[in-house]
This record gives C-alpha cells, structure tokens and sequence, in this order.
C-alpha cells in the first residue's frame, strides 16, 4: 500500500540530529546506532528578500530527555557568516520566512507548552512568532485556537495567510447543559473528566498521527499583523492547505478538496480566492486528480503548481508540473514528454523559465524549463557526483537546494556552483570509515532492468563472498538513491553488504515501472528484489548461505512476501508490514485505496485472497522473522505484525515481535530509534553467523 512514512535514507532522520560531541580520535571508525543522535538534520529553508541571508531550521536529538527539537539558524549567501536565532530546549522552531520589506524573521512555535494549567490555551500550541531583525526577543504573533500549521507573507508585509486546525471540541459542548440535579459539584468534575465516547461518521475515519477524524477540519485565516485580527477564509466541511500570495497582496491561491465527499477521492483543485471577509472562492482547475503546491507567476497572471495523477494510479504516477491562468482555462504542462516525478515549482525573475526538482533514476536533481516547455536542464547536482535535493528555494541571488549525498547527510548547497553554505555534519562525516556506495543494475525475470544501491563496507575484500542484507525501502513508491542512509550504514559498519533494490512500484523510473505492481502486490517487485541477489551471488560479492532481508512499511510487506516465496533468507526483519490484506480493510487509513485499486473484499476476493499469500500460507516460511511496529500506527496496524508473529510462533519458526509504546509509524523517539537498529544487527548476527572482513 502507499505509505506517507518510509523509514530509510531521509526519513531515518526526521527527528533527529544531536549537539556534535568532540572527538579525541583522529582515526576514523565504522558508523555506530548511536551514531543517529549526532546526525543533524538541516530543512525548511527561507531566503530574505535581497538575497543575501538563508535561514533554515536545525534539528537535533536531545539525550537527556530522549526527545528532539529543533532551532533556527541563518547564513550569508557567500557561507561566511552564520548565526544561530534560536536556542530554547524542547521548543522547537520551524518555517522561517523573511517579511518582503526585510524587517521581521516569522517562524511557528509553541514555547508555552505546558506552561499553563489550561490545556485549551492557544499560547500552549503552534502559533506564528515574529522576530524583528533590528533586535530583540521574538514575540508570538497569532494565537489561533487550534494552532498553525503554515503560513506565508503578503508581498506588502502587513498580513498573512495561515494553515490553523479547528480547535478540538470540549466533551459536551454541541450538547445542551444538563447541570447533575444533585448539585453535587464532585459528582459534576467526576462527569467532566470522563472521556466522551469516539463518534464515527466520515467514510475516512482514521489516519496516523491524528487517530480517529471528526468533523475538524484546516482552514486559511488572513492574519492582520498591526490589529492582530485573524480573518476566516475558508468555512465549509474541507480542508484547505498550500495558500500562496499574488504579487498584489490580493488574492491568494490554494489547494482544496471540495468535489462529493473528500474522504472518497483525492481530488484537490487549486482555488483562488480575494483576501477579504465573504469573499467566495473561485475553483481554477479541473483535472480529476490533485493539484497542489501553487506558485504566481511575477506578473500574478499565470500560477504554476503539480498536477498529480488519474484517479485510477492514485499515488503511483508522477506528479507533472502544470501552468494555468488565473483566469482559468486551458492548462499547459512544460513538462509532459519527462515521465518523472517534479517538486517544487517556482518562477525564475522574469517569468519565462520555471525552475523545480526532479526525481530520476537512483537521484534527485534540481531542474529548469521554459514556461512554454522544451529540453529540461539539469542544474545540480552534477552527474560526476551524484546525489539527491530534497528541496529548492529561489532568491533575488540564486537558488540553493537541501542536499543528501552518500556519505554526507542533507546540507544547504547554492545551484550554480555547488557551494554548501552549512556543515552543521561536517565534524561527524570526518570522523567515520564510510561504506563505498555504488549503483548497482541487475536483471528480473523477465528481462527488466532493477536499479539498486550496493554498499560494500570500508575495507571490502574482492573475491570474499560476504552475509549479505537486502534493506528494502517502502512506499511503494519512492527510491533508495545517491544518499545519506542511516540504516544501510550502519549494517554496513559491521561487515555486511548492503542492497537496496529499486523494485517495480518504485519511483524514478516513470508510470510505466510503477504501475507495474498495481493490484498485483507481492509479485514483480519480490521477483525484482530476487534478482539483485541472484547477481551479487553469481559475481561472488554474497554468501548465498548467508543472506537476509529487512525494510519498514512496504518495505516490511515486501518482506514478508519474500520470506512466503522463497526459503534463500536466513534471516528476517519486517516492520511496520502487511500480510493479510483482509485484515488491512477498515483497520487501516487506505480505504480508498482498498476500494479503488483491489476493489471491495466482497466483490474482490479472489484478489484479496491471492496478495495475502505470506500469512494464508505461512507455512511456507522457514526464516527466522523478527517483526517491529508501533503501538498507535493507523498507517499500518500493530494487529498486521501480531497476525504474523502468531502464525510463525505457532508453527515454530524463529521469531520475535517488538511494539514500541505510543509511537505512530513513524517512530519519533530517539532512544526507539537505536533499539531498533540494535536489535536488528544482533538478530542478523545471530542468524547470518560472524562477518569476517
């Protein structure tokens, strides 16, 4: 299934990074699972309006507290200077944007959290802070009820438009008051302090990280900053997320979910609406699957944004970049002939060109085209290093990209000439023996080409056939690339090799590879998966005695298939994985998935039955199996690792479950995170017998 969440090169490293401790040694060492907490993560990047300053966000583990958090910081467009803004513990800083005229530095924070006995209070929750570059302390701007989630500045500088959640209801409060005829006010607190019952009506009814949905919904306020006066742009049963300004400080775009019932498609439009009280929204596109991230052209005539996908391939095809008027009409697409996934659209100054990143295969590279389409440039990085940008920001000065590249974790780089104006890992990188990364091409069963990455650890012996583990990225789609990747790494560090196959589902390598798997889960991609052994067996590089298999989400379900097809795996780890797709339905935050892809069980069930051939027929698996999940996951319920870790206890084969309390599919807290990788290195210590390099 299609999963927000993938733990592996990037997302390893969501929430952490951690204070650069000194080092004594000289003398570089293997990369360790404590190793995680030193990581610092750069993101979130804002360029002032003449250019000449970067801020981003910092993000960091925090041992003591087992907790993470993140600050801002600021640097010079030539690298020289940089300053960190921010420094409070357990508050973490996000989004920072410079105010047009240049005078105030905007971020979202909550840094009264927990410093008032009123839960209810907005000071507590995520709010805008605005910090004036003439000097002094930041003060909190907003102080919506439910919190901001984005913002973005008037091109005037005297208002915003943010992204805040509806405030959660009280028990009771949709109820007329029935005071206890008692009077007894114990008997009143006892009442009130009982959770209400969960009401379920909504057709998508659940989703990780928020638990079970009501009738709350995102909204955009226009934010006054002189009266402080908060203005309601978008009432109405949707969610409403992306907002960007026109040039004139009177409009702004959107992206919204309005057609039928969102909960049963995911069909967003781009919007266009006056920043003023009443006024009514004006619906621009009409392409039948999503539109997201807008972007005004400099004239505000025309606004770019990603068009996504058909219904039908919902999260499979790429998104394409897409160009409208603000009049409506026909839409254009620059980029139609390049079957490959775009991101972040922006302008360049004088409207002719737009520039954007783009996944292809194993990288990620910052990208220009002419608005009226043609040759697509590659700008960075350069083919002789490749590696992967995450994301582009474009100035008065140039462009600069967060960048990953094997051995380096995301830093900040300048396009033109490559100039990486952070080193917040530099001390870090110094200090490790790194693996050698190397893209590594095989052949699938029926003759289609299986990109992968391989990683051979520091000092690998030629001639030397090596345990061998196959970390398999989820999604489906997405890829393992010319990255920083945390897990890989740290198997590597002890001795193993290391392949990530790019299996059919993944991205980078258009609709057609991606579609490949459509319905058809557990089939193409285990055959691809197989194939990248089959090679590194055949060229000697891989003990075939001596391989295992492991991944997280689709890439644990990936897992599972493979141990339920062939009994080659010594050794197992899945987390966070599937096995019985019946099981899946109703208990997970797919449904339309379920429904529009497999169909519903009672019309489908030969298929249903078909993909859930690991757990109907886990007697098929002799692999020792060692399954992880966390307990709150609606992405992919703990019940999906029970069922598994049931059927294998009950028929005797090696096997172990690990539930990390209160943690979503994405697990968040760092001392989690190193279990996690502790744990898998001594299961596949313990089964793939010692590494001898």
């Amino acid at each position: 299934m299609i999963s927000s969440w993938v733990l592996g090169a990037g997302v390893l490293m969501a929430s952490l990074g951690g204070g650069i401790a000194s080092a004594q040694d000289t003398q570089p060492r293997p990369f360790q699972p404590e190793d995680i907490h030193r990581v610092m993560r750069v993101s979130d990047v804002g360029i002032s309006p003449d250019g000449q300053w970067v801020a981003y966000t910092v993000s960091r583990t925090l041992i003591d507290t087992d907790n993470s958090d993140s600050d801002l910081y600021m640097v010079s467009w030539d690298g020289e200077t940089r300053l960190q803004l921010t420094y409070a513990e357990d508050n973490s800083e996000s989004h920072p944007r410079f105010s047009p005229d240049g005078k105030y530095l905007a971020f979202i924070a909550a840094r009264n959290a927990g410093n008032s006995d009123d839960e209810d209070d907005p000071a507590g929750k995520s709010q805008v802070w605005l910090l004036n570059r003439a000097g002094g302390e930041a003060a909190r701007l907003t102080e919506l009820p439910g919190g901001v989630s984005s913002f973005d500045w008037s091109p005037d500088s005297t208002r915003l438009v943010v992204v805040a959640s509806d405030p959660e209801k009280k028990p009771g409060e949709d109820d007329e008051a029935k005071p206890d005829a008692s009077g007894d006010d114990k008997a009143d607190k006892k009442k009130a302090d009982t959770p209400p019952p969960i009401v379920i009506d909504r057709y998508q009814f659940k989703a990780d990280g928020q638990g079970y949905l009501d009738d709350r919904y995102e909204r955009l306020y226009v934010f006054d900053v002189a009266t402080r006066k908060a203005t309601l742009l978008t009432p109405g049963a949707f969610d409403s997320s992306d907002p960007v300004w026109g040039p004139g400080s009177d409009v702004i775009a959107f992206s919204s979910k309005r057609q039928g019932d969102p909960d049963r498609h995911d069909n967003t439009d781009i919007y266009l609406v006056k920043a003023e009280e009443g006024a009514e929204a004006k619906q621009l596109t009409t392409w039948e699957g999503p539109d997201r991230s807008p972007a005004f052209s400099p004239d505000g005539q025309r606004i770019a944004y990603l068009q996504g996908s058909t219904p039908k391939y919902a999260g499979y095809d790429p998104s394409q970049l897409a160009v409208i008027s603000v009049n409506g009409g026909e839409v254009s697409l620059p980029t139609a002939e390049v079957d490959r996934a775009m991101r972040s659209p922006s302008w360049s100054a004088d409207g002719k060109s737009l520039y954007f990143t783009m996944e292809d295969d194993r990288v990620g590279s910052v990208a220009r085209v002419a608005v009226s389409g043609g040759e697509v440039q590659k700008l960075y990085p350069s083919a002789a290093k490749p590696g992967v940008a995450y994301s582009l920001t474009v100035g008065a000065k140039g462009a600069v990209a967060v960048t990953s590249y094997p051995h380096h974790p995301a830093e900040i780089y300048r396009v033109d000439d490559g100039l990486a104006l952070t080193d917040h890992n530099a001390e870090l990188v110094s200090q490790i023996a790194w693996s050698t990364v190397e893209g590594m091409d095989s052949t699938s069963a029926d003759g289609t080409r299986v990109g992968s990455m391989l990683r051979k650890p520091a000092g690998y012996k030629k001639g030397v056939a090596y345990p061998t583990i196959a970390y398999i990225h989820g999604g489906p789609v997405g890829q393992d690339g010319f990255e920083f990747d945390a897990i890989s790494e740290v198997f590597a560090a002890q001795g193993y090799v290391v392949v990530n196959p790019n299996y059919r589902g993944s991205s980078g390598r258009g609709s057609k590879f991606a579609r490949a798997i459509y319905a058809d889960w557990g089939n193409l991609e285990i055959q691809d998966i197989h194939s990248a052994l089959d090679k590194l067996v055949a060229d000697g590089v891989s003990d075939p005695k001596r391989l295992g298999i492991g991944g997280w989400s689709y890439g644990g379900m990936s897992t599972n298939y493979a141990i339920a097809t062939d009994t080659r795996f010594a050794a197992a780890v899945s987390g966070a994985g599937i096995a019985n797709i019946l099981t899946g339905y109703g208990t997970d935050q797919y449904i339309t998935q379920y429904d529009g892809e497999l169909g519903a069980p009672w019309e489908s069930l030969d298929t249903y039955l078909k993909i859930s051939y690991p757990f109907l027929h886990a007697n098929r698996i002799k692999t020792p199996t060692l399954f992880f999940c966390g307990e709150n996951d609606f992405n992919v319920p703990v019940i999906n690792s029970e069922q598994m870790y049931q059927a294998l206890r009950s028929l005797n084969v090696p096997t172990g479950l690990i539930i990390y309390p209160g943690q979503y599919h994405g697990i968040r807290v760092p001392s989690y995170r190193q279990d996690y990788l502790e744990r898998m290195l001594e299961w596949y210590g313990k089964y793939l017998g010692p590494v001898t390099n």
